[in-house]
């Protein structure tokens, strides 16, 4: 209303302009004017067209600015979007189970919707200051001395009054627009504002829900168990019953449509590992490969695709929603722990399959009194018969199910676990800590069943690995089979520390403390440390060796999903590929200590400081590792040797086995492994048998005696030659006579053979040779 009162008061003033000069103009006097006018200043019809036309692009310009653009449109619709979001949760609050785990995921929903809310209401303000910018635009206008002498001017504003009419037109538009749109704003700023006062009050309640729930886990809620009856009838229980699967699924389902974006990401994500993983095995069974998968020993991708791909997803599924009402996660669980037994089914023995299904069947019947039975002396005892079954399963049963896992050693501390949370769920119970007793009854299970569902998730991964690996070395021709064991040991290291956080999330989760260990150790991490002139936090260390950790992981394990493994006896190897890859590692190397750096938080200035410390290290002592990086990087770029190359240097000689950034690994013939700095191989003169390909001239020194001619000789040489597989034939074989005497010649034999099966190749060609020769009645002696 102000905005509209401004621009009425401009408007007036322009009127009162107009009709003050006609008065004027009509009662004054006309005066005698005797000097002349020459060189007096006057304003002209080309000013003031000028000054009308700079007023119009003021009042265009501030129209424009007022409609409203894309992204205020887009805050309309985040404003609705977070009215339908809350009105959602206030429901669902009103009639919701006090259930621990619901009112968490309702106070991180609650301050996720007031973090909204605040940033609507600052993206609201900023527009009502654009508006008033706006329109102090349009009353500089008043200040334009030309635009009012001619408001004042009666005879030039009769003869302007057409253009003086469109300035008035646009003016009256710009003033109706930025009107509406200002109640526009302000309706959603009040909203808003509304919004955020329902917030903070539900906010209040289940903070203070959560707080009641905490003390009450920490006493007696309930008489001991001997001293209480259960006088409640059937008819009552079912309707307690009936209403609590209402209330659950309430929530349940408004959860779900709150997190409806990151789960439907998810099944993308699943879908595409899924079409990754059937490309594979498709272009393994179109090449009459596929059978051979059975010799790296897998379990579950040879048995379908979408049940294993199903299990990656739950099980990502069950850590991602750590904060989802209990009925949601619990009912996740159980159908991942339903297809983890499908894919046992087979594998499992009749004994191990039993005892998984009557822990199943525990865990059901758990979940089912902890969230539909109210708390009574039959729940109550029906939670401490299955503690007790839980602690026999764990002493007598569980050992049964170790053997069948692929890692072994989590699942020892899982059950020590499982069995001292049973203990203490019985104990609480019985001494009337409910509440207390039925957490720790559900972590127990979980904390069992999930070590479980990972178990077969690490495998998973590492099939999908070994199975990239495989494809890629087929479709190079590559059909060995290669030592997936070893390589599984060394790829699983990593994954066993994300295997073990995730256990972890999930136990901490269940058991209501993961929000207080994260928010204890976001406080330690991000508090600032001070050390002279330098501030630094215990995150940004952390983060800083992590990056360096995961980019040398990534450049040690990166050539493994290129087909790449350790295999010494490789002959078609492929020098183009290896040579990407080592530009590839020293990317990802570079990259991973620039993000190192970054994450560090560490400042320009004293990174210098630190160069400069760094250069006159290297001044006075690390010449050599300079050098020897250097020299990798220029090896590796300007390539004269790469991997697979058969190579002399010095007094060694081999094949290079791998490069580095500092040093290079060549295989002698006696097995040897000699690392030559990479400095050494640019100072040197190094004779590389297979730079342009791998073949290599050998020679073999004959003797010939018997009656015949050395025409005949020769034919008989070049047929035994070219009978052999391992004799490149493409190169024409070379023969040279020494000696010629009466029935015996002495002659040197060349030919072409791989240079990596040399001395096998020569064995053969003169067992060929002899045979032969011999046939014919001739002696040959090599």
């Amino acid at each position: 209303m102000i905005q509209k009162r401004n621009f009425i008061g401009l408007l007036a003033l322009f009127a009162v302009f107009f009709y003050a000069t006609l008065t004027y103009s009509q009662t004054a006097p006309p005066k005698t004017e005797t000097r002349s006018k020459l060189f007096e200043e006057t304003t002209t019809d080309s000013d003031y067209l000028i000054a009308i036309e700079k007023a119009g692009e003021v009042l265009e310009s501030a129209h424009n600015d007022t409609e409203f653009d894309g992204n205020s449109h887009h805050l309309f619709g985040e404003i609705k979007r977070t009215q339908s979001k809350l009105d959602l949760i206030l429901v669902s609050l009103k009639g919701a189970n006090p259930n621990v785990r619901n009112q968490q995921m309702y106070r991180i929903v609650l301050k996720e919707i007031e973090q909204e809310l605040n940033e609507q209401n600052t993206a609201i303000n900023l527009r009502n200051q654009t508006l008033e910018k706006i329109k102090k635009r349009v009353m500089d206008l008043r200040k334009d001395n030309v635009l009012m002498g001619l408001v004042k001017d009666t005879i030039r504003r009769k003869q302007f009054g057409r253009e003086l009419a469109n300035l008035k037109k646009r003016y009256l538009s710009t003033d109706s627009l930025m009107t509406k749109n200002q109640n526009i704003l302000n309706d959603n700023k009040r909203i808003t504002v509304q919004r955020k006062i329902a917030v903070s009050n539900a906010l209040i309640t289940v903070e203070g829900k959560l707080e009641q729930s905490g003390i009450s886990l920490m006493k007696k809620e309930y008489p001991v168990l001997w001293s209480t009856s259960d006088s409640t009838s059937k008819k009552i229980v079912g309707q307690n019953i009936k209403d609590k699967i209402i209330i659950e699924e309430n929530v349940a389902a408004y959860y779900l449509s709150y997190r409806i974006g990151g789960l439907i990401f998810l099944v993308l994500l699943m879908g595409l590992l899924g079409w990754y993983i059937s490309r594979n095995l498709k272009y393994l069974k179109n090449n009459g490969h596929a059978d051979n998968l059975s010799q790296f020993n897998f379990k579950y991708l040879n048995r379908g695709i979408i049940i294993p791909v199903a299990v990656v997803g739950l099980n990502i599924a069950v850590v991602s929603n750590i904060y989802a009402p209990a009925m949601f996660i619990e009912l996740i669980q159980m159908v991942l722990l339903g297809l983890i037994t499908v894919l046992f089914k087979n594998n499992w023995k009749k004994t191990s399959m039993r005892n998984w299904l009557f822990l199943l069947a525990l865990f059901f019947v758990l979940c089912f009194l902890d969230l539909f039975i109210a708390v009574g002396f039959i729940q109550r005892c029906a939670f401490i018969a299955i503690n007790i079954l839980g602690i026999r399963y764990g002493f007598v049963q569980i050992k049964t199910l170790k053997d069948q896992l692929y890692i072994k050693g989590f699942f020892k501390w899982a059950t020590i676990i499982f069995i001292g949370l049973n203990v203490l769920a019985l104990l609480n119970n019985l001494f009337g800590r409910v509440s207390l007793a039925n957490m720790l009854s559900i972590t127990a299970f979980i904390s069992l069943t999930q070590i479980v569902a990972l178990s077969v998730l690490l495998k998973l991964v590492l099939e999908i690995i070994l199975l990239q690996i495989y494809t890629t070395r087929i479709k190079r021709d590559i059909e060995k089979i290669f030592d997936f064991e070893t390589l599984s040991n060394t790829l699983k290291k990593p994954f066993i520390i994300i295997i073990s956080y995730m256990w972890l999330v999930v136990i901490a989760s269940n058991l209501n403390i993961w929000e207080s260990l994260r928010t204890g150790l976001n406080s330690l991490l991000t508090h600032p440390n001070t050390i002279g002139s330098i501030t630094f936090t215990l995150e940004n260390i952390v983060l800083f060796f992590i990056i360096i950790w995961l980019a040398h992981l990534l450049q040690n394990y990166v050539a493994y999903f290129f087909g790449e493994v350790d295999d010494e006896n490789e002959e078609n190897i492929n020098k183009r590929q290896h040579s990407k890859l080592l530009i590839t590692r020293l990317v990802v190397l570079i990259v991973g200590y620039l993000l190192a750096v970054a994450a560090s938080g560490m400042p320009l200035d004293k990174l210098s400081i630190l160069l400069g410390a760094l250069g006159v290290g290297v001044g006075l002592g690390l010449q050599s590792v300079v050098n020897n990086f250097v020299s990798g990087i220029i090896l590796i770029f300007d390539k004269p040797i790469q991997i697979g190359d058969v190579i002399n240097i010095s007094s060694e000689s081999g094949r290079v086995k791998s490069m580095g950034l500092r040093t290079t690994k060549i295989n002698s013939a006696n097995g040897a492994e000699i690392i030559i700095p990479n400095g050494n191989l640019l100072s040197q003169n190094i004779t590389n048998w297979t730079y342009t390909d791998n073949f290599k001239l050998v020679e073999i020194a004959a003797e010939v005696s018997g009656d015949i001619m050395p025409e005949e000789i020769n034919a008989l040489i070049l047929e035994s030659l070219e009978s052999m597989v391992l004799v490149n034939n493409n190169k024409p074989p070379q023969i040279y006579y020494t000696a010629i005497a009466d029935g015996k010649f002495k002659l040197q034999i060349k030919f072409w053979c791989s240079i990596y099966r040399t001395e096998e190749t020569i064995s053969s060609a003169r067992q060929v040779l002899f045979i032969n020769f011999k046939a014919k009645g001739l002696t040959l002696a090599t």
